[in-house]
């Protein structure tokens, strides 16, 4: 004789979604504190990359063709066409021309400021008011990156015959710059809540300072 399977209760299923619900409902602190260890290593990690030539010279068309950055560069776009690396290369006419376009200084700068953001973000954790710092330099820079979307030709796929060209098609480059929007969605929601946590502490000092 055949056993006859017992079909699943309907109620067992619903309480296990129900307790699943529940753990996931209490990840919200630990999403927080993860979202500032992820940009702590993004930030110091890419912060970290500007020392070195070969990224230093991949930032120069989206420096170099920015409003509010290429003041930074001796040379005006878009001479920089003409002494493009590819990554790796080194050819000493490019790195003499990058030399003196201040191209390698304005990366070592930058660098130091991402690392020094990403830091002040992480420190969040601890210190709310450092946090604030942290978050409002994380979405000025982030809006500052996705600004590239507009200021560079080279975020867009160039027209080189195929008829596939332009907005909205993005190039590597561009595809690179859209994905901070999520590094700007994280840094606003943690914006928000260190300025929850500041609020708290100004309240509790308030209320404290009022029943002494």
């Amino acid at each position: 004789m055949h056993q006859k399977v017992k079909p699943i209760k309907r109620n067992s299923m619903k309480e296990k979604f129900i307790t699943l619900l529940t753990v996931a409902s209490g990840l919200k602190g630990f999403g927080l504190k993860f979202i500032r260890v992820a940009i702590l290593v993004v930030f110091v990690w890419i912060g970290g990359l500007k020392y070195f030539h070969y990224e230093a010279d991949g930032i120069v068309p989206f420096v170099a063709n920015s409003p509010f950055m290429s003041f930074f560069y001796a040379k005006d776009a878009p001479e920089y066409k003409e002494h493009k690396n590819p990554e790796g290369a080194y050819v000493p006419a490019n790195r003499e021309w990058h030399e003196a376009n201040r191209t390698y200084t304005f990366s070592y700068g930058l660098g130091a400021l991402i690392m020094s953001i990403g830091i002040l973000v992480f420190l969040g954790i601890f210190f709310p008011k450092v946090a604030l710092v942290g978050d409002t330099l994380a979405i000025i820079m982030t809006l500052g990156t996705l600004s590239f979307l507009v200021t560079t030709p080279e975020v867009w796929v160039p027209n080189l015959g195929s008829g596939e060209y332009g907005f909205p098609l993005l190039s590597g480059a561009g595809r690179l710059v859209i994905k901070d929007i999520v590094i700007l969605a994280s840094a606003v929601t943690l914006l928000s809540d260190s300025s929850q946590r500041v609020l708290n502490s100004l309240k509790k000092a308030d209320w404290e300072k009022r029943n002494k």
